[in-house]
Parts: C-alpha cells; structure tokens; sequence
C-alpha cells in the first residue's frame, strides 16, 4: 500500500481541484445539453442540432474555416520554415519576432485591421479604387480564412521549423549519395521527420480556428460557425437559449478532442528522432532563387504582424470620438486615462491573480506529474488535455452553467473570470515545468530525503530552486495568455468585472477603432514585456509560446 504523504496529498487536492473547475462545469454543459428550456429531460436539443439547416450549416461552415484555416496556416508556416532553416535570410530573427508578434497580438483586433485596410471603405481598397482596380471587400468565407491563414502560421512556422533544424543531416547526404533528387530526398527523408511537428502545428491551428468566433463574426457577415452560434444562443437578449448553448458547447467539446486523439495518434506512427549534433547546414542562394526567398519570408512575416503594425498606427491618430482626423495625437491614450482605468486595473488585477494561482499549483502538480510517475499520474495529465483544447467561449458557458445556482455562485464576481483564466492556462505552467525537470536528474532530491528530509522539505530546499527560471518562463507566458483572454470572460463579465479584451472587442463594435487600437497597443506591450522576461530566463526558446 501506497504511503500517505505530502505527494498523496497533492495528487487527491488535484484530482478536488480539477473535480469543482473542470468535471462539474464540463458536466452541467453536458447535463444541461439533455434538458430544455422548461427543465424537461428530452434529447430534443440534439435532434434539433441535426435537423435544423442553420446549425447544420453552422458546424460545415466550422469545419470549412478549421481545416482552410489548417491549410492556410500550414502552407504558410511551412514555407517560411522550411527558407529560414534551410536557407541564409538576412533578418531571420526579425522575422521570428514578427511570427511572435503575431502570435501573441490580441484578439479582434486582427479582423478589424484588415477591415480598416481592405472593408468596403478600405484604406488599401479605396487607394486602389482611385487607380481603377476594384477588389472585393474581405468579407465572408475567404476573409475569414485569409485572416485565419496569416493569425495561424506561427502555429505551423515555430513547430516546422525546429523540427527542420534537428534533421540528421547525414540522412540526407546520404540519399543525395544514393542518387536521390533534392524533391526525393525531401519527401523521403525530411517530410516523414517533420510530419510529427506539422500535424502538432496544424491541430494548434485547427483548434483555434474552431474555437475562433471573433474573426467569423466580424468578417463573416452571416456565415456563422458554431462558436459564433453559441454566443449568440447564451446571450441574444431575446430568445436567449441556454440549454441550446450548451448543446452546440459540447458538439464544440467532441470535434475538438476528436481532432486531438487523430493528432496523437498519428504522430505516436509517424515518430522518428533527429541527431542534435549534426544539424542542417543553412545554404547560401543566390540570383533569383534567393531574391525569392526573402520575399516569400519578408511577405508571409509583414503580413502577419500588420495588424499590429495598424494598430499601433492607429492608435496615435487624432480623433473627434470615434471618428479619425488628420494628423496624429494622444487623445485615444487619454480617453484610456481618464475613462477606462477601470478595465486595464480588472485585466491586470485578474491576470496577476490569476497567473500567482497557475504558478504555484501548476509547479506543484508538474513536479507530481514528472517526477511520480505511475497510472494516476498519467490520468492526471491526460486530464490537463481537456482545458487546453477547450474553447474559450465552451468555458464560460460551463462555468456560467455550473457556478448560476446551487451551493457555489459565482456569476458576476471577479472569482468566476479569475477561475476560468486558472483553469484553462494551468496546463501551460505544469507542462514548462514537468519540462524543465525531466532534465534534471532525480538523484539530489532523493538524497535530501535519505539524509532526513520530508518529501516537502526536498522539494523546496532541492527542487524548486533548481526549476525557478522554468517556473517564471511559464508564469510570464501564462501572464500573455490570461491578459489576452477574451472568450470565456466576453461570456462571463459584468459592467465592474469588464476587462481589456472585451472592451477591445465592444468598442469595435461601436466602431470606435482609436480607443480599440490604443488598448491593444498597451495589450501588445505588456504581452511583450512578459515574452521578453520569460526568454530571458529560458533563452529564446519561440516554441514555449505554443
């Protein structure tokens, strides 16, 4: 029999935790997917889901944007991986910190940029209707994939590319012997290498694609997706329809770990490893093919980060409410001062909050999960699966479902936006940290214990200073995560618990673009400071974004 200790203790507080934020919410969706509206046990949500065209619809048009949006991404990733790691392009770095900029860019603002850009009244658009060249708005279905493709590919990009890079390059050179062409030997060597990193790559993007209801509801202009359905289920002020939410939630819920337990089982059969120290050497073009390469890669890296590059334009633009005037000015900062400190104190407020919870129990639960492996231990990290494929807005409806009524209420408290950031980011937090110490031999902390110390005495005197820089590069990348979340807490918040991304969100809305691009640019900022901390303490090390 098992001995009861500081670790047993761990495990069961664990197994509480995940029970109360993620089985009962999960579950009241489920549950609650199963009544309707009168409190009547029926399967008539379900059959309505299958017979009703506009949800029939709702999920095609989900799976159209998910897979465009995995192809788009993928191409584009693909391509900007395969020149930086194989190819000599001037500014690579630079170009990596675009694909982050992208990346970590706050919601919504991305869509609405290249409306100002390419919507019916268009800066780009309108420039080109001067010279006689019309183009049509980026509305509907190909906008949205457009958006998709450039939001996505760092997902594809930083994935590829390390894998690329971690090629044994005398696998090559000796197809290249055998006769092999440059096409042979990428198809019959390289590919079958990288395959694993670019299904992981693609489901990260088909994930977000799916869970994504910002961009199709702004872009799409009545193609709507599931997520988009959801929303506006659980909050149309009249013929709101919360056990129909619920219902779409969990369709959300299976298509989503569907597409997970493909990934992982493809890549557990496609599964081959690299020789660290005979890496790919990057070769040097030239004519042509070189000119080429920097613009494919410059192309696919601007394009990705104008959104950004718009929004902090934007945001220094003078304006007379929410109209833009010539010339450039703070006013968009100052209306920040002096009307909205409230939602930038709530988004910093929750995220530190937030993120102390996510490091101290994700640092706990990763050292449970690296180093006491057992049956337990692995069920507990396939558990930390679900909240991390989860889609935000599923998440607030959960929360809402399980936290309206019954012994815990929380709706309408900062707790219940603060929990759902917890419980959705701390997987992030237990994997760096599991991470950091399967590179660290077990031997010292089982001396401590054999010279007379308790399990818990060990892991603070040994091993927590041993993982710290892990433990702060999780802690600033769950900081980005949580400062940028927008779809549990648009589903979740109340006028006093209003944050940053969904006042971002509504003041687009009201077409207030100089507010919206001024928060995003402090947004960006603050996500930027954290990635800068977090690579200081763990080297530049993009993939840890992921």
């Amino acid at each position: 029999m098992p001995r009861f200790n500081f670790w047993t203790v761990v495990m069961i507080l664990t197994w509480v935790m995940l029970f109360v934020l993620l089985f009962i919410p999960v579950g009241s969706v489920l549950v609650s997917s199963f009544y309707d509206q009168q409190g009547n046990a029926t399967l008539a949500n379900y059959l309505r889901f299958m017979g009703e065209p506009r949800f029939r619809q709702a999920f095609f048009n989900t799976l159209v944007v998910g897979f465009g949006g995995l192809l788009g991404a993928l191409l584009l990733g693909s391509i900007m991986a395969f020149c930086v790691s194989r190819f000599v392009i001037r500014g690579g770095k630079f170009v990596s910190l675009l694909a982050i900029l992208a990346l970590v860019s706050p919601p919504f603002i991305g869509a609405y940029s290249w409306i100002v850009l390419f919507g019916a009244g268009g800066v780009v658009r309108g420039f080109l209707r001067d010279y006689g060249i019309n183009m049509p708005p980026i509305y509907g279905v190909g906008g949205i994939l457009i958006v998709f493709s450039l939001k996505f590919y760092p997902y594809g990009y930083l994935m590829v590319s390390g894998a690329l890079s971690n090629v044994n390059r005398s696998l090559e050179e000796a197809a290249e012997g055998l006769g092999l062409t440059p096409w042979q030997r990428t198809m019959k060597i390289s590919f079958p290498m990288v395959f694993p990193a670019l299904t992981a790559g693609g489901l990260l993007a088909l994930i977000h694609a799916i869970a994504d209801f910002g961009t199709p509801r702004l872009l799409g202009r009545g193609y709507n997706v599931l997520a988009t359905e959801a929303f506006t289920l659980y909050a149309a002020e009249v013929g709101s329809n919360m056990s129909m939410a619920t219902t779409i939630s969990v369709v959300l819920i299976v298509v989503s770990m569907i597409f997970v337990m493909l990934q992982r089982y493809m890549s557990r059969r496609n599964v081959y490893h690299g020789n660290m120290i005979n890496k790919p050497i990057r070769i040097q073009l030239k004519g042509w093919r070189n000119v080429l390469a920097h613009i494919a890669v410059y192309f696919i890296g601007l394009c990705g980060a104008l959104p950004v590059i718009i929004s902090v334009i934007y945001s220094f633009r003078k304006t007379s409410g929410p109209v833009f005037q010539e010339g450039f000015a703070l006013q968009s900062y100052e209306r920040i001062l002096f009307g909205l400190g409230d939602v930038v104190r709530n988004s910093l407020t929750f995220s530190f909050v937030a993120v102390a919870l996510i490091v101290v129990v994700g640092t706990v639960v990763g050292v449970l999960v690296a180093r006491r492996t057992s049956f337990n231990t692995a069920l507990l990290d396939g558990a930390f699966m679900v909240p991390y494929v989860m889609p935000g807005i599923v998440i607030g409806i959960a929360f809402i479902a399980a936290f309206n009524t019954g012994p815990i209420v929380l709706t309408g408290t900062a707790a219940i936006i603060i929990l759902s950031i917890f419980i959705r980011r701390l997987p992030y937090t237990v994997r760096t940290t599991a991470s950091s110490l399967r590179q660290i031999s077990p031997s010292m902390e089982e001396a401590a214990i054999s010279l007379g110390y308790s399990p818990f005495q060990a892991f603070l005197r040994i091993t927590v200073p041993l993982i710290v820089p892990g433990i702060i590069a999780g802690g600033m990348l769950s900081f980005v995560t949580a400062i940028n979340e927008l779809s549990s807490s648009l589903v979740l918040y109340v006028g006093s618990t209003m944050t940053m991304p969904v006042r971002i969100y509504l003041l687009i809305l009201d077409g207030d673009f100089g507010v919206a691009a001024a928060l995003s640019t402090i947004l960006l900022l603050l996500s930027g400071c954290a990635v800068y901390i977090a690579f200081r303490f763990m080297g530049r090390n993009e993939q840890a974004l992921l």
